[in-house]
């Protein structure tokens, strides 16, 4: 360990409690909202866009492009929020300091034990297909050496988030630098293909049929997921050097080029192929390659690797913070408001998370949940977006550094609603059905252990063994905000 951090963490002890140490700059908020955001959906989602577009490439790009528009809509109204509420937990601190104890409750539960685990699973097994596949040819990649790769890279980000704050933020950044490098990749091969092939696709634009109102919501939908992870910032502004500054210019940046980037990459994918062979191409991102690359081809299977590595542990990292600010707030039990003794980082929410993300490895059937709970992050975005409203209304002398202008807010509630009733009223599935029970189901929980505070006497035996096993310790509350 630095020297500087020795003393620090004697200042801590002197104090009687720990804090998390600002590490995280601009560049690196940039490299964790880009990193997160750019993943394995720029390579799958295109399928999806161009076809709910009907095939018309003109209205495919403007989806792109609308996609990045919502995005950083939302974006700043959740800027305005950070700037205002520095607080570990994002988007769940906002939710109970404005909706009250039950919402916030029923959002941690579905983030933490369901869709971010799933998620970080999903996108393991992705990459892991990816790095695999080479080696296998033609053939198919054996369930068990796929699942075990998935899980020796969740193992090896979950020790890397624990140990060092640092270490993480330099592999975001690392990894951020490679995605984007090989998203140009894509993107310079397409150019360059524009003078030897047939670009009819492109030059057509926005001639052909088209789509309904409800299949560009559907379109949407699809391109969207592509840009889920905007919120990251907000989740670590407690680590954020300077947040009142850092989180707009974080998201007003990163945001932009993000959108530029899948703007581009899917122009090239229509200079080599037309909308239908990417409808009928499971990957389009290698179909692309084999036509472009040659024999080279294996530059995109990796990646597509090394685009998920960097997003699985951007969500690593910040999945421990959520469960740190719940904790925190009495939705979860003490041990996961601690912070490691040494290395200052949220150690105990860190290892549940990757124990949940092997889990849903392991047990390849539950990943089916990740599309149960997709439809629900415009739940969380609009709900989110209800409580800037109301700590408008209930908190006006609230400092807002960065306020959001009200048109923005109200079309992004109204996205918000429409997108999600959308769905239902174009083919209602029952994973809405599995997604709501699990949502008001967690209040089974809520009752006893949290309104109630129902405790066991095992329970502070069972805290202080795990406390001794994980050297962690009690946050100083009054430290939680100390600017360093």
């Amino acid at each position: 360990m630095m020297q500087a951090e020795k003393d620090n963490i004697l200042k801590d002890k002197g104090t009687g409690g720990i804090y998390f140490r600002k590490a995280v700059g601009y560049w690196e908020g940039f490299s964790f909202i880009v990193g997160i955001v750019i993943g394995s959906g720029i390579f799958i989602a295109p399928t999806g866009v161009i076809r709910f577009s009907h095939l018309n490439v003109g209205v495919a790009l403007c989806i792109w492009g609308v996609c990045g528009l919502l995005s950083l809509m939302a974006a700043l109204c959740y800027a305005e929020l950070g700037v205002s509420l520095p607080s570990s937990g994002g988007s769940y601190y906002y939710n109970k300091r404005a909706l009250g104890s039950i919402p916030a409750f029923i959002y941690m539960c579905v983030i933490v034990f369901f869709q971010r685990p799933a998620s970080c699973s999903a996108k393991a097994l992705t990459l892991s297909e990816y790095t695999l596949q080479p080696f296998y040819g033609e053939c198919e990649v054996p369930e068990v050496a796929k699942k075990s790769l998935a899980v020796v890279v969740l193992l090896f980000l979950t020790i890397i988030n624990c140990f060092n704050t640092k270490w993480a933020v330099l592999v975001q950044k690392v990894f951020t630098f490679l995605k984007i490098l090989s998203l140009n990749v894509i993107i310079f091969g397409g150019i360059s293909q524009l003078y030897n092939v047939k670009t009819s696709s492109l030059a057509n634009g926005f001639s052909g049929k088209i789509a309904s109102a409800s299949d560009l919501a559907q379109a949407i939908y699809q391109g969207m997921w592509a840009y889920s992870g905007w919120s990251a910032v907000n989740t670590i502004a407690e680590e954020l050097k300077n947040p009142r500054k850092n989180i707009p210019r974080c998201i007003s940046t990163a945001l932009p080029v993000v959108t530029l980037l899948y703007v581009l990459v899917n122009v090239s994918y229509l200079t080599v192929m037309t909308p239908k062979e990417m409808t009928m191409s499971a990957a389009v991102g290698n179909t692309w390659a084999s036509r472009v690359l040659g024999s080279f081809f294996w530059i995109i299977p990796m990646s597509v690797a090394i685009s998920t590595f960097g997003s699985i542990n951007g969500s690593t990292f910040l999945q421990g913070r959520l469960k740190y600010a719940a904790s925190r707030e009495g939705h979860l039990p003490s041990f996961f408001s601690m912070l490691h003794i040494h290395h200052l980082t949220p150690a105990p929410g860190i290892i549940l998370s990757g124990l949940l993300s092997i889990l849903f490895v392991i047990s390849s059937s539950l990943l089916t949940l990740t599309s149960y709970f997709g439809f629900f992050s415009w739940v969380v975005i609009t709900m989110t977006c209800i409580s800037l409203l109301v700590l408008r209304y209930r908190e006006p002398d609230l400092p807002r550094p960065y306020k959001v202008p009200l048109p923005i807010v109200l079309l992004t509630i109204g996205a918000g609603i429409f997108f999600i009733l959308a769905p239902i009223i174009r083919s209602p599935k029952k994973q809405y059905i599995y997604g709501l029970l699990a949502m008001f189901g967690s209040l089974i929980f809520y009752v006893p252990f949290v309104h109630f505070k129902l405790r066991f006497k095992f329970f502070d035996k069972v805290t202080y063994i795990m406390q001794l096993l994980c050297e962690v310790s009690f946050i100083d509350e009054s430290k939680a905000f100390k600017e360093k």
